[in-house]
């Protein structure tokens, strides 16, 4: 029988390698998903987990060690964040550019400068074409049950890739939910232990990683081989998610609809902050607005098809972006538009950057952002992207900037 712990984001995520029974876990810490790898290394050294957990100098040998142990037959998980990710971006690609299977858990964090210690998804979405498959959790639940998920996914031989499952920082990572513990038995109906078949690295069966090639012709060959890979992993997410609810109860999408079924005005949002949309929906929905809301959980392979169908007939559409290109803006709302560009039922669009670097959104910012649509639809101009900043001047607070000697208030 599952038990029904309180845990933080971070020690769902751990529990979640800990049940996948995974080998090899290589390590190096980065606020604020820290918090993952003490509880492994814990476990690892209780004798709890017969993982094999090793701190290693940086992120970029992390990554690599990972890559190399995953193409050595191994099952492996690690974690990282923010400019971790980036410190080793090289090995993204990769260890995609390898066919390995492995998760990495991204605990989202803004990027420096400024520095900040809370959640933007700017380090998550930096990775997107890295050839990595990404899921984005919304819960603490949905985090342990994501990286279950995950590796039945990246262990499929329809796609051999690896799989990043990202999380928001202190938001989540540090957010404690009542969370529904599997046993190991019922995990390990639902997650076989690996037995690779693929680009597996043995004695007595040599083989090349990474070959040099000269010329594009091959080069084009193997890239083209990672997308049809992706574009496998939409059905097999599928496959996976309908196994996962017979043999758990939860059921998890590649996009989740909250309150769509008669949906005029849709907010397009994903990861923790989704939840406080969800509540700005249901209030507005208390004051006979017909709002609704699409929670994007698969990223990489993006699943444009299943985004348009939810979101075609509409009256107007807000995507509600949680990271920001600088010269372009929102960067899933150039996905969704995409997405939405050839059908014919596409509504008029609104592009909305809120919660940088952990910034929260208010009731009142909710509740514009949906009066904007209904401007919108009234074929009124919105100035786009609306940057979700100010809030009722009781509330507000004073930014101050030191430039060349004086204090300028903004």
């Amino acid at each position: 029988m599952s038990q029904r712990l309180l845990l933080t984001g971070n020690a769902a995520a751990a529990w979640g390698a800990r049940l996948a029974d995974v080998d090899y876990i290589p390590a190096f810490p980065i606020t604020p998903q820290t918090e993952i790898i003490e509880l492994l290394a814990q476990w690892s050294a209780e004798g709890a987990m017969p993982a094999r957990f090793v701190s290693m100098d940086s992120e970029h040998s992390m990554l690599t060690a990972a890559g190399a142990a995953a193409a050595a037959g191994a099952r492996v998980f690690t974690a990282t964040s923010s400019q971790g990710l980036l410190y080793g971006f090289e090995m993204l690609y990769t260890i995609a550019g390898w066919r390995v299977p492995l998760v990495l858990v991204n605990v989202s964090r803004g990027l420096s400068s400024p520095i900040t210690l809370e959640a933007d998804h700017n380090d998550i979405l930096s990775a997107r074409d890295s050839g990595f498959l990404q899921i984005h959790a919304e819960t603490c639940q949905e985090v342990l049950d994501t990286i279950l998920m995950a590796y039945r996914l990246a262990e499929d031989a329809q796609v051999m890739l690896p799989v990043l499952v990202n999380l928001d920082g202190f938001t989540l990572s540090f957010t404690r939910e009542p969370v529904h513990l599997p046993t190991p038995e019922a995990v390990a109906a639902f997650l076989p232990t690996y037995r690779p078949q693929h680009a597996l690295i043995r004695r007595g069966r040599p083989m090349a990683q990474g070959t040099a090639v000269l010329g594009g012709a091959v080069y084009t060959y193997f890239r083209y081989q990672q997308h049809l890979a992706q574009a496998n992993a939409l059905a097999v997410h599928q496959d996976v998610a309908r196994d996962f609810a017979t043999h758990f109860g939860r059921q998890y999408d590649l996009i989740e609809s909250f309150q769509m079924d008669d949906a005029a005005y849709v907010l397009v949002m994903s990861n923790a902050f989704a939840t406080k949309g969800k509540a700005a929906v249901q209030r507005l929905r208390a004051r006979g607005i017909a709002a609704g809301l699409l929670r994007l959980r698969v990223l990489r392979p993006f699943p444009a098809p299943a985004i348009a169908e939810a979101l075609a007939g509409r009256c107007a559409v807000a995507v509600l972006d949680q990271n920001l290109a600088p010269g372009l803006g929102g960067i899933t709302f150039q996905e969704i538009a995409a997405a939405l560009y050839a059908h014919p039922g596409r509504p008029p669009l609104l592009s909305v950057i809120g919660g940088l670097g952990g910034k929260d959104i208010s009731e009142s910012e909710f509740e514009e952002v949906f009066r904007d649509l209904q401007r919108l639809e009234a074929g009124v101009a919105v100035p786009q992207p609306r940057l979700l900043y100010t809030q009722p001047e009781q509330e507000r607070m004073q930014v101050l900037l030191r430039i060349a000697g004086k204090e300028i208030e903004v």
